[in-house]
């Protein structure tokens, strides 16, 4: 039986994640110093894994958390339809209180099946997934490559799930997820299905010192 492994990350911490600044696609911010400890404790969890391909979006904060695999010297590609959600005019902004009201509208639409609502200026969960299945249908089309890693963003890796697992935009929320967690999935080329293995799991993270400041 033919399967792939998909070791399926969400990118380490930025400044901007501790601050709530909303990041999307439009912001290319780089890891802190809490960020870069949880992709070294990834690394040493899972260095073991004879990863043969590494996906990442092309923002740096997804490379950045892969560097060490990276280093080692495994073959890596990065796409923009791994980018994260172009949040328009609201990226890279400090939140205030009229964000958390806008937010919650644009997510309670989404959840009532408006795909195809989007910040001002930003990008629909319609858009996404559009962007989306090309980079999934490159990566099936590649059955010697036996585990891959994947490291994405928030909002994109919920849209992902729903795509491997063929569901309905509508259960986008359904997948928790925060900085440095993995899933694990299955895929069976025999089947044509996925098999969730771990849902964001951050056990490799649970050595780490929390920083004085969280």
């Amino acid at each position: 039986m033919k399967r792939k492994s998909i070791y399926l990350i969400r990118h380490g911490e930025t400044d901007l994640n501790r601050r709530g600044v909303v990041q999307g696609s439009g912001v290319d911010s780089s890891l802190n110093e809490w960020g870069e400890a949880q992709a070294a404790a990834f690394f040493n969890a899972y260095q073991h894994v004879p990863f043969d391909k590494i996906y990442t979006s092309n923002l740096q904060r997804t490379q950045q958390s892969v560097r060490g695999f990276i280093n080692q010297g495994i073959a890596h590609e990065s796409y923009a339809g791994l980018n994260e959600i172009s949040w328009g005019l609201r990226e890279g902004k400090e939140p205030n209180t009229g964000d958390s009201s806008y937010y919650r509208d644009l997510v309670l639409a989404w959840k009532a099946g408006d795909f195809d609502s989007a910040a001002e200026g930003g990008e629909s969960p319609n858009q996404v997934r559009d962007r989306q299945i090309p980079v999934i249908e490159t990566i099936l089309s590649r059955p010697h490559e036996r585990n891959i890693l994947i490291a994405m963003h928030g909002r994109a890796m919920r849209v992902l799930l729903t795509i491997l697992f063929k569901e309905s935009l509508i259960h986008m929320d359904d997948y928790e997820h925060s900085n440095l967690c993995l899933y694990r999935i299955n895929y069976s080329y025999d089947t044509g299905l996925f098999e969730m293995e771990v849902r964001n799991d951050t056990t490799h993270l649970l050595s780490l010192e929390i920083p004085q400041t969280l």
